[in-house]
Order: C-alpha cells, then structure tokens, then sequence
C-alpha cells in the first residue's frame, strides 16, 4: 500500500469527524430561527437531544461490530446513515419530522466519532499512531468550537436549512473517496509494527447487551436534561430505571460468550485509567463550551458570533496540544508524566476561570485567557486516551476499545453538563431571589464560581487516573492484567 492512499483515507477520517462534530453545536444559534419555523418551541429542546442520545447509545455498537465485521464495512454504513439523516432534516416540515430525522443523524455521527479514531489503527503501524489521532482530536475539538459561529452565519445569510445541507455534498464525497481508497491492510493486527497475530475468530454480536446499555443511556440521559420538562417523580422514574437497566446489562456482560463490553478490559490498569481521564474530559470540555458562551451572551449581552470569538484560545490550545502531542507519542515520549500534567492544568484551569468569574466578571478577556491552558491539557487527553486504549486491548478487542473511551466521553460530557447546568440555574435563582445579586450577569458570576470549583476537584480526581497510565507505549513489561490476550503479549503496556 503506498502512503498516499493511508493519507487519503485519514483526510477523509478528518472531514467525516468535523461534520459529525459541528452537529452537536451548529444549531446552537439556530434554535430560534427552526423554532419560529416549524412552530416548536415546546420540544425545541429534543432537536440537541435526540443527536446526543443517539450519537452516544450507538457508539459501543459500532466498535463491537468493527471487531466483528471490519472497519470498512461499517463505517461506510455510519456514513451512509449520517447522509440520510442530514437529507431528513434539512427536508423537515414540522417539528416530528427534524426531531426523527436528527436521531437517525446521530446514529451515523456516533459511528463516524468511533469508526475514524478506529480506523487509523487499521491505516499506521502502532507507532505513528498517536500522531494521527491527535490531529484527529483536536479537529473534534476545533469543530465544537467554530459550530455555533457557523450555525450563525448560515442562518445570517441562507437559512437554518443549510445547517443540514451544507453535509450533504461534502459526506458524499467523502462516502465516494472512501469506496475507492480505504482498503484496511489489518495493521492493527501487527503488534509494534512488526510481529503480525492471527485473525479475530468471527464472533456474533451482543445484542440483547447493546439493547440494555442502550436502554440504560437513553434513561440516564433522558433524566438529566434539564430542559426536558419533566415532573420531579417522572425524573426519579428514569433515574431508578437506569439504575435497573444497567445492573442487568452488567449481569448480561459477565454472562455473555462475546459480550458487546468485555468487562475484563477494566481489569486492565492503564485501559481504566485512560476510561476515567476520558469521562473527565468529557465533562471539562463541554462545561467550558456550554457554560462560558451563555453568560457572554445571556451576561454581558455579546452577539453569538462574539461570544464564539471568545472560545478561539480554547481552539488554539487544542490545535498546539495535538501538534506537540503527536510528536512526544511518535517519539515514545513520557505520557504518563503527559496525562499528569495536562490533568493538573484542567484542574488549574477552572480554579483560575472561578477565581476570574470572582474578580474579573466583566472582562470577557480574562475569562477568555483561562480557556488556552485548558485547551492544552484537553488537547493533550485526547490522542492519549485513545492510543493508551488501543494499545491495553488485544486486537480482536480493539473496535470495543477505542470505542469505551468516546462513548464515556460524551456521557460525561452530557450528564456533566446536564447536572452542572441544574446547579447553575438554582444558583442564579438563589442569587436573584435572596437579592444577593441585582443583576443576571451578577447573579451568574456567582453563581458559576461553585460549579466551576467543582469541575476543578473533578479534575483533580484525573491526575489519579494518569497514573494508571504506563510510563511509556513501548515499555515492555508483564501487564498487570489477564485481560490481555496472550496474542497481545509481544508488546505489552507497562503497568
């Protein structure tokens, strides 16, 4: 295989990740133009709900059916899904329609946030791999950004349509391009670039598993939107069904000949390890991208546009992270002291953005510096989690593997925001109603100092996991788990 079918095949890993990524925030700034149109505003909320709950519920799926079925084949499907869905939405006439087809949308995005990080341990040897994964986490976290800044401009100038439709040439070139050129080679399947292992024995997929993890995501999730409108006692329904729901797919998992969540990767130091510093990041990245801009907006009375000025250092962090990152992982640098240090500066971050919320509330450009450290750090957990992943995995597990880790990230990320944000708004009501604060703006610095100390402690609980984390990728020692396979054995993750 030359390198410039590799490389071909990657660019269009990038592409399909930004698109499925601006989804999640494009519309942001397009709620009120689709609310107004299709005359929705009571279940407007749904349109953002329906691609999260999908795109997180299918993620495990599509990496267990990677293990089985091969990359290829199922991410030209997720892409195929993700067209269709964007086709329904941008053709939605009422509210019904867009919530429907934004679910079938998600369905295909989840598999394209799975399926491109996967599909790079089939295009590079073990040790260029950290490279191109870090190139692909930081331009996940460059699309969140710029997706509200986008979003606005469409509607500014076309309509919340080609919110849609701007998906739909570019997804079909990259479906075309994929056809031809991304013929996987199985060196995900060749330990440390060199010693190649059997092939996976085909295996049949866990459904009744992903049914109940799917069940128990879509109530967890369901319960904690806070703007679902649901009654206290229905919200506690949900959150005791969850409960329910996943004690049983636990019992199925340990029960099942091939379980779609081998449990036997948590017994693994440095695969546990990378799962909680990726749940963390989830949470760290989304409560700067949520949180921030409303007050901007909401606070201070910036314009959409503005307020997504402001996010710039948090996309400059990431952008520098995934260069530097890229290189110490190629070169077999230190991650453990990497992941040490980046979650240290997540957690110094949101004590300098609560501090600065404290001080320098009206100056959005101290609150702005604050997001270049996090970004950095962010940008840093990134390719990491998902190399360490891999690599703490045998290859037949692989697709599951690098699938965990996205998956946890966006439930943190969800159930973060989800929870912070409730403790937001009680904050901000306490504030006005006891007349501690005679303002919004005033009331919302107050009130986001304690949830952003809270992020801060959360991360601090990041810097236990990194050091789970193996010294370097090509240590070679005796895993401290059984859950390796014996296939796995010719190049270990030190302990």
């Amino acid at each position: 295989m030359t390198r410039a079918r590799p490389k071909l095949s990657f660019a269009m890993f990038v592409v399909m990740l930004v698109l499925a990524a601006l989804d999640q925030t494009i519309l942001s700034t397009a709620l009120p133009a689709i609310a107004h149109d299709l005359d929705g505003h009571a279940r407007i909320s749904w349109v953002f709900s329906a691609y999260l709950i999908a795109s997180t519920v299918v993620i495990p799926l599509y990496g267990k059916l990677a293990d089985v079925h091969g990359s290829r084949r199922v991410l030209l499907a997720a892409v195929g899904l993700f067209l269709s869905g964007s086709l329904g939405c941008g053709l939605s006439q009422t509210m019904d329609q867009l919530i429907v087809a934004r679910a079938i949308q998600g369905a295909g995005g989840g598999g394209l946030m799975t399926l491109t990080m996967l599909g790079v341990a089939d295009l590079f040897p073990a040790q260029e791999r950290g490279r191109y994964q870090a190139l692909l986490g930081a331009s996940y976290g460059i699309a969140m950004m710029f997706g509200p800044l986008l979003g606005g401009v469409l509607v500014q100038h076309l309509s919340w349509h080609w919110a849609f439709f701007i998906n739909l040439p570019i997804a079909l070139l990259v479906l075309v391009v994929l056809i031809v050129v991304f013929r996987p080679q199985s060196v995900r399947h060749v330990q440390s670039g060199m010693q190649p292992v059997a092939q996976s024995v085909a295996q049949s997929v866990d459904y009744p598993g992903a049914a109940l993890l799917a069940a128990t995501l879509i109530t967890a999730l369901v319960a904690t939107r806070r703007d679902a409108g649901f009654g206290t006692w229905i919200i506690l329904a949900l959150a005791i069904c969850a409960v329910l729901f996943a004690v049983a797919f636990l019992w199925t998992e340990r029960r099942a000949r091939h379980p779609l969540l081998p449990l036997s990767l948590f017994a693994n130091r440095a695969f546990a390890g990378a799962t909680v510093l990726s749940l963390i990041s989830g949470v760290a990245l989304f409560a700067a991208v949520v949180f921030l801009p409303l007050y901007l907006q909401s606070g201070l009375g910036k314009t959409p546009t503005t307020s997504a000025l402001y996010l710039l250092p948090l996309m400059g962090g990431l952008t520098l992270a995934a260069i530097a990152g890229g290189k110490v992982l190629r070169a077999d640098g230190p991650i453990r002291v990497m992941a040490l240090a980046a979650s240290g500066v997540m957690a110094a971050s949101f004590s300098a953005l609560a501090l600065s919320f404290r001080y320098f509330a009206a100056e959005p450009m101290a609150l702005s510096a604050c997001l270049f450290p996090l970004g950095l750090s962010i940008g840093l957990l990134l390719p990491v989690v998902t190399v360490v992943s891999q690599r703490a995995s045998s290859p037949q597990q692989m697709g599951i593997a690098t699938a965990t880790p996205i998956m946890v990230r966006s439930l943190g990320g969800a159930l973060g925001v989800s929870i912070l944000g409730s403790l937001l708004t009680h904050g901000i009501a306490a504030q006005l109603v006891n007349h501690s604060a005679t303002s919004f703006d005033a009331a919302f610095s107050a009130a986001v100092q304690p949830v952003y100390w809270s992020v801060a402690a959360i991360c601090l609980v990041a810097l236990l996991a990194a050091r789970r984390l193996p010294q370097r990728l090509s240590s070679r020692s005796t895993p401290a788990s059984n859950s390796v396979s014996p296939l796995h054995a010719s190049a270990p993750i030190a302990q």
